[in-house]
């Protein structure tokens, strides 16, 4: 089985749980409790593909300072590195308020976990790969063009692009650059709803579709997940679970999704694989879903 390239951050997730909620301008409140976690969007989903066995590449940059520190000694926990070279600037973070509801908020610096160099691609055996995860995050950022030049060199890739909340402010030309490579978009239903201007997910995710004649993924939270494949759409059905934290649900499940269909499921199978997942993940305070706890779903 050729592996996955999965190209984006690793960051410190350093989790805020709120007594209640955000406070407002001036005011003063207590946390219940924090933690600092490796996160970043490329490291949680290269996490989800583990789970499932599935070979994958963490093209992930790893900076200096403290959390620089902190990622690499955590990926080397993990038996994890990267074949980026490490670059002289420091490593980024994520900070993450978690409210009581579950609900979270991020305010993130971005590091050297975030920029890329044309020279780095050279580095990777395209013979070894045969699909590719991308964010919005990187993608917006001053060396998006880089990632958007190597994909377009490579159109053999399978892409799997998550724009996130920042679709809306990335560059045109090169979002019109990612489209015509076909990617299979995965986002959550506001993120659709905003980009499109649509009134309902149909619309929006028949807008996506013709943009780039393929797959659209769209979570809808507690509500399940609803695709678009150009033929056929449906809506996956959630799985109940007591929201502790939303950090990284759908990192988590574009993971899970990805490591599906490579598996060889069906679209509908791997979404419901990968609803079970997410829905795990809300269930436990961290983007990182512990072994155990994946190996409680049954899935593999």
């Amino acid at each position: 089985m050729k592996k996955i390239l999965v190209i984006g951050s690793t960051v410190v997730d350093v989790i805020i749980e709120l007594m209640e909620r955000l406070p407002k301008t001036g005011e003063d409140v207590h946390v219940r409790r924090q933690q600092m976690s490796l996160g970043g969007c490329a490291f949680n989903v290269s996490d989800s593909i583990r789970h499932f066995q599935v070979p994958y590449i963490l093209f992930s940059p790893v900076g200096t300072g403290i959390y620089g520190y902190f990622v690499r000694e955590e990926l080397k926990k993990r038996g994890i590195s990267s074949p980026i070279p490490s670059p002289n600037q420091d490593n980024g973070c994520c900070y993450c308020f978690v409210e009581s509801t579950g609900e979270r908020t991020f305010s993130s610096y971005h590091g050297a976990e975030y920029l890329f160099r044309r020279e780095w691609f050279d580095l990777i055996k395209t013979e070894e790969i045969d699909s590719v995860y991308i964010c919005g995050l990187e993608i917006e950022e001053v060396t998006g063009d880089v990632i958007v030049d190597f994909l377009e060199k490579n159109p053999q890739l399978k892409i799997f692009f998550a724009p996130g909340p920042r679709l809306t402010v990335i560059d045109s030309l090169l979002l019109d650059r990612i489209y015509r490579l076909s990617p299979i978009l995965h986002l959550n239903e506001s993120e659709a709803l905003e980009v499109t201007r649509a009134q309902q997910i149909t619309q929006a995710a028949r807008s996506l579709y013709d943009r780039t004649h393929n797959t659209v993924i769209i979570t809808l939270g507690d509500k399940g997940c609803y695709y678009y494949d150009g033929d056929k759409d449906d809506i996956v059905p959630p799985v109940k679970t007591r929201q502790v934290d939303t950090i990284g649900a759908g990192d988590s499940h574009i993971g899970s999704v990805i490591a599906c269909l490579k598996r060889g499921q069906s679209l509908s199978a791997a979404i419901a694989s990968a609803n079970k997942v997410a829905a795990a993940v809300v269930g436990n305070s961290s983007a990182i879903l512990p072994d155990e706890e994946f190996a409680k779903l049954d899935l593999i």
